[in-house]
């Protein structure tokens, strides 16, 4: 579930049909001034996502006239700012160009079938939102850049940005899942995160629970982590002092996920904590 940091050299960190989450695709592309990058993804659509620096994209392929998007990418930081995207259909290619100092992508997909038009994501486009409560350290905020209403048609693909709100806290909580293809109650939607920590030398804990009720998994999650994640309740945690990013990949059997939350009866006694009920009820 956990890959540690490394150099990709920019090759696929989770590749088509992974062994544990085949519906997503996550690559990470690093350029510097002037050098291209192509990106095809044959069976997804993908999300070409500027984490720092300013790129010319042209995607072009599947019988669709080619889209040449210039000048995407605003901020120098991932912590700076809003991101922008550009939105790849099934059957093209995406070429990228560096034109700032240096850039950083990440390369996002979902398995899908049909193919719709590409367009891009500017940060006024960024459907911006907030979760949580001080009182139960589980203040975050996310930037959904293809969410409920990108700029264009979107089939499968989810890509959004989170942030711990303060130095510590949790995420993904109230714990939930969606696993089981069993609408309306639940559908299967597989995730892939790649954290970042801020000071880079922070870390956190990701939690993985079977819906039995047996004992899960912690995975130590440090600056560059990524997770895969096919099933159970997955929260997880900033250590204190640390500021948590994570970009968020989803790709499933539908186009959005409904959810189950660990029921009350569960040891976990939810309904006992301030606050929670309302929060449930602001995911909805």
């Amino acid at each position: 579930m956990h890959i540690p940091p490394h150099e990709n050299h920019n090759k696929a960190i989770v590749d088509v049909d992974d062994d544990t989450v085949p519906l997503t695709f996550f690559n990470i592309v690093k350029l510097r001034q002037h050098e291209s990058f192509i990106s095809t993804v044959p069976g997804y659509e993908t999300c070409i996502t500027v984490a720092h620096g300013t790129l010319d994209v042209m995607v072009q392929g599947a019988g669709i006239a080619t889209h040449h998007f210039e000048a995407v990418g605003e901020r120098d930081s991932i912590w700076e700012s809003d991101p922008s995207a550009v939105y790849v259909p099934v059957g093209c290619s995406a070429q990228f160009v560096c034109l700032s100092k240096d850039a950083e992508v990440f390369v996002a997909g979902a398995r899908f079938a049909q193919t719709y038009l590409p367009f891009v994501v500017r940060p006024s486009n960024i459907d911006a939102v907030q979760y949580g409560s001080d009182e139960t350290k589980t203040h975050r905020k996310i930037k959904h850049i293809l969410g409920k209403k990108p700029p264009g048609r979107v089939g499968r693909l989810l890509v959004s940005e989170l942030f711990t709100v303060g130095a510590g806290g949790w995420s993904g909580f109230p714990p939930h899942k969606h696993d089981a293809d069993c609408p309306p109650q639940e559908t299967r939607h597989e995730e892939v995160y790649n954290f970042r920590f801020r000071p880079a030398h922070g870390f956190g804990l990701q939690l993985l629970q079977e819906e039995d009720g047996r004992l899960g998994q912690a995975f130590h999650i440090v600056h560059g982590s990524t997770l895969k994640i096919s099933k159970g309740y997955h929260p997880c945690v900033a250590a204190p002092g640390y500021e948590m990013y994570y970009f968020t990949i989803l790709g499933g059997l539908s186009q959005r996920p409904l959810i189950q939350y660990f029921q009350p009866a569960h040891a976990y006694q939810l309904e006992t904590i301030p606050g929670i009920k309302d929060m449930i009820e602001k995911f909805k």
